[in-house]
């Protein structure tokens, strides 16, 4: 029987109300699903528009996670300083129960499906390049993007935790809506002085004032 992941984050979550985890321990508590884990981790706080630079840390550090997954790691290495860190208790605990609570919301529609693509390496390495491009938009000093391809790492996030090829498929496309998505915004806020003169210029803002 397939045991969905937020059941699985119960117990662990519980074991955080007792005591401080590591890295390394929290990993050792979920083996199966460790890249997911710590992307999902270092990937969630970025839901929120945050100021230009703070994502690197995590951008950073997803892509290591991606790149491992492209040379077909399937347990992340991680310096023996990050695997000994301990996040805040409370922190820690209210990550993982905003996380329980996405993957709860997300189990209406995300189930195993298409095992013969969740299962192919290719697929897997695949998976991992378009964590990586996505973790480069993230760490791209433009203003107000960072929840944008925060969400695309997290459909890949939930898509193998919870075994869903379909899901990953959506993701491929998320990805090229994202990058698009992204320049796109970054292009506007490049010419916006321009574009901003050129309209003021046409004549349009005396129009519209009194």
């Amino acid at each position: 029987m397939h045991l969905r992941f937020s059941q699985e984050l119960k117990p662990l979550i519980e074991k955080l109300s007792e005591q401080s985890l590591t890295i390394e321990e929290l990993l050792a508590e979920t083996p199966d699903q460790n890249f997911s884990l710590v992307m999902a981790l270092l990937a969630l706080p970025f839901l929120l528009p945050m100021p230009p630079g703070v994502s690197g840390i995590s951008g950073g550090g997803c892509i290591l996670l991606g790149l491992q997954m492209m040379a077909g790691r399937r347990s992340p290495w991680l310096p023996k300083k990050v695997a000994q860190l301990k996040f805040p208790q409370s922190l820690m605990k209210q990550l993982l129960k905003t996380i329980q609570w996405l993957t709860k919301l997300l189990e209406r529609f995300v189930r195993p499906r298409l095992p013969w693509l969740v299962n192919n390496p290719s697929v897997w390495r695949m998976n991992g390049l378009c964590i990586c491009w996505l973790s480069f938009l993230l760490i791209l000093p433009i203003p107000l993007t960072n929840p944008i391809p925060t969400v695309g790492i997290l459909l890949f996030v939930f898509a193998m935790l919870e075994a869903d090829g379909l899901l990953m498929c959506v993701s491929y496309g998320m990805t090229l809506a994202i990058t698009v998505a992204v320049f796109g915004i970054g292009y506007l806020l490049w010419r916006s002085p321009e574009l901003f003169q050129q309209f003021q210029s046409s004549g349009v803002l005396s129009m519209i004032q009194p």
